[in-house]
């Protein structure tokens, strides 16, 4: 009686598909990277340990020199409220919404400005925080 050995071929993996799956996937990432919000300037925001999501309809942020941006341009405090009046006019929502970016060392006067200008014009506030 004699007993042969089975002939054992070598496990193989093709790896030819998987370059083209890593190329769309390193495609995409980058182009969802590009799309992320550049309307946000760099401010160290409060804490909180709540958070409130709204439709971002207008961006109002104070950076740590008190210097006024709405989206990405630069305003002054007095030219705030003629700024931020044809954003919310475009905005076809029943209340428009004003974001508030503020830096954390901001005092808390110039917020409350930003506040009464957009209670002025009929939008609603919310300030936006970092999650504790």
């Amino acid at each position: 009686m004699r007993l042969r050995k089975k002939a054992q071929g070598e496990a193989e993996v093709f790896t030819d598909a998987l370059n083209d799956i890593l190329f769309i996937l390193l495609m995409f990432f980058l182009i969802v990277s590009t799309l992320a919000n550049p309307n946000v300037i760099k401010l160290s925001q409060p804490k909180s340990k709540s958070d409130t999501k709204a439709k971002q309809n207008v961006v109002v942020s104070i950076d740590a020199e008190k210097q006024y941006y709405v989206g990405q341009t630069k305003v002054s405090v007095d030219q705030l409220k003629e700024a931020l009046q044809p954003a919310i006019d475009k905005e076809k929502t029943e209340i428009p919404t004003i974001v508030i970016n503020a830096d954390r060392t901001v005092p808390i006067d110039d917020v409350v400005a930003v506040m009464r200008i957009a209670r002025e014009l009929g939008a609603r506030t919310v300030l936006s925080v970092d999650k504790n």
